[in-house]
């Protein structure tokens, strides 16, 4: 092994072995149910902004999106930006302190379908089953785009084989969610969130001075995108940029409806149940936005200026594997443009530690991911239908069996070495929004919404997304050009579809839980 690979070992081995190590010193702290799935409302505002965000954004903002940017995607992923950009900010201006009170309100909720329930009075357990159901079948498929990313960083990086590489994020991952929980989870993902933030804007602006800045990068990117549509750069190289050309009114309501997934978000909304005060929300959400709108930009720079950039170091990404045209030579596929930009860019050592922000951006979200879904079964499965008098030490075990066994699912999923980050991110991310996006805002700011209007929502908004999400395979291809409403993205008739039921069949119930009316008062009336 050279010292150019040592380094990066190295780098890698002191970053992995942090996060295990916060994990076992925060395994004491877990002493209850609370501790372990909101850290007992204590957490701080930097911590609670940063992890939010971390958890969010996850493999694809360094992979998935730069990815699309370098395949000449660069109108579809600013509108895809903006409205992750304004979602954020209207997530934690209208979400995050009503939910943190009414949480509190209605019976101190922990988890969101313990949160339905109460909200609810639905005795019947049946809004959680169904939000169960949801959020380990969504949440697997997300934690399969964190697996995926990991592999392929690996393989990028070090030239291990896919598989060794699933297998070494899933050992790591396992081991400080597991044994930390909520609060392991928050100093990783706030660890892991600093190093996205620095490696973004390090690299971008190394990346704009190298190019001759910023009117030289422009140009040196707009004569690569002409050179590869006219020149022989490979077949599926030029028909991407080809069609990433074509991006119309629909395309950019597709992009911006991102933003409406995160009022539905269990791994972020999740943090707002669990910050310190309600005076503290709003300096968490200045520090969030302001991390995401410089993240996003980073992730704009990186993607489309990784074309020129990797050009002037004789490499050109999504070419066929084994090709060299014109003496560049292929290095790997579009969505390790991040990895090979910073392999070029920095001392092996160096390059290893900001390499590590993808591992962190993979590991803060399947963290959170796996802390939620495990949350839902094992306190509202388990102890909230099952066994009802099991105590704190046997839930938090169910806790950590079901962080284990969706794992091992999601690592199933993600077993097929050719699998999109960014179109497994896009699937779950249009599920949890269309699915309880709705529902949590008519939680909060409506009076009337009753369980069979919940049930009705969540039922109609998931099998709405699923439904459009598989059109393509189910309608004929004809149809589809006939009609190009049929491929906007999924969460928007999702998320339409769960409103317009759960507000019909609530204004249809005439049976209104008085307690539930006089609760919700209460909430309201409560100080901020």
């Amino acid at each position: 092994m050279d010292s150019t690979m040592v380094a990066k070992v190295l780098a890698f081995v002191l970053y992995l072995g942090f996060m295990i190590y916060i994990g076992l010193r925060n395994a004491s702290k877990n002493n209850s149910a609370s501790d372990f799935f909101i850290g007992g409302r204590k957490v701080g505002p930097w911590v609670t902004a940063l992890s939010a965000e971390a958890s969010d954004s996850s493999a694809w903002l360094l992979m998935g999106l730069p990815g699309l940017c370098y395949m000449g995607g660069i109108r579809e992923t600013f509108w895809t930006a903006m409205g992750l950009i304004i979602g954020t900010y209207v997530n934690w201006l209208i979400v995050a302190k009503p939910l943190r009170k009414c949480s509190i309100s209605f019976g101190d909720s922990i988890t969101i379908p313990e949160f339905f329930s109460n909200r609810f009075k639905d005795k019947s357990h049946i809004i959680s089953v169904i939000s169960v159901v949801l959020i380990v079948f969504f949440f697997t498929i997300y934690t399969a785009s964190g697996f995926v990313a990991c592999a392929k960083l690996f393989n990028s990086v070090f030239g291990l084989p896919y598989h060794a590489g699933l297998a070494i994020g899933l050992i790591v991952i396992l081991c400080y969610t597991i044994t930390g929980g909520y609060t392991a989870v928050c100093t990783t993902d706030f660890v892991q969130g600093t190093l996205i933030f620095v490696a973004f804007i390090i690299s971008a602006t190394i990346a704009v001075i190298s190019l001759g800045g910023p009117s030289d990068a422009i140009e040196a990117v707009r004569n690569f995108n002409a050179q590869t549509i006219a020149g022989n750069f490979g077949e599926s190289l030029k028909a991407a940029f080809s069609a990433n050309e074509k991006f119309g009114t629909l395309s950019i309501i597709s992009a911006l409806a991102w933003g409406l997934g995160y009022c539905g978000m269990p791994h972020i909304i999740i943090r707002f149940m669990g910050i310190r005060s309600n005076d503290e929300i709003k300096k968490a959400r200045r520090i969030g936005t302001v991390w995401m709108v410089i993240s996003y930009v980073g992730t704009f720079l990186i993607g489309t200026l990784g074309t020129a950039y990797l050009l002037n170091h004789g490499t050109i990404l999504g070419v066929d594997a084994g090709t060299a045209i014109d003496g560049v030579t292929h290095f790997g596929d579009v969505e390790t443009v991040f990895s090979e930009t910073m392999m070029n860019m920095y001392p092996s050592f160096i390059g290893g530690i900001f390499l590590c922000a993808i591992l962190a951006a993979s590991m803060s979200t399947a963290d959170s991911q796996l802390l939620a879904a495990s949350s839902a079964v094992s306190r509202d499965i388990f102890k909230g239908i099952i066994s009802k008098d099991a105590d704190e030490k046997t839930v938090l075990n169910v806790s950590r069996f079901t962080v284990f066994l969706i794992a091992l699912i999601a690592l199933f999923l993600s077993l097929n070495p050719s699998s999109s980050i960014f179109s497994l991110v896009s699937y779950a991310w249009a599920g949890f929004g269309a699915t309880f996006g709705p529902l949590i805002l008519l939680a909060l700011y409506w009076k009337k919404t009753t369980a069979k209007g919940a049930i009705a929502g969540l039922i109609a908004g998931a099998v709405t997304v699923v439904v459009w999400h598989n059109l393509g395979t189910i309608v004929d291809e004809s149809i589809m050009k006939a009609f190009p409403v049929l491929s906007v993205y999924e969460i928007i008739p999702g998320f339409a579809a769960n409103a317009v039921f759960a507000i019909a069949f609530s204004l249809l119930d005439k049976n209104k839980n008085p307690e539930m009316l006089a609760q919700f008062d209460s909430y309201k009336s409560m100080a901020d």
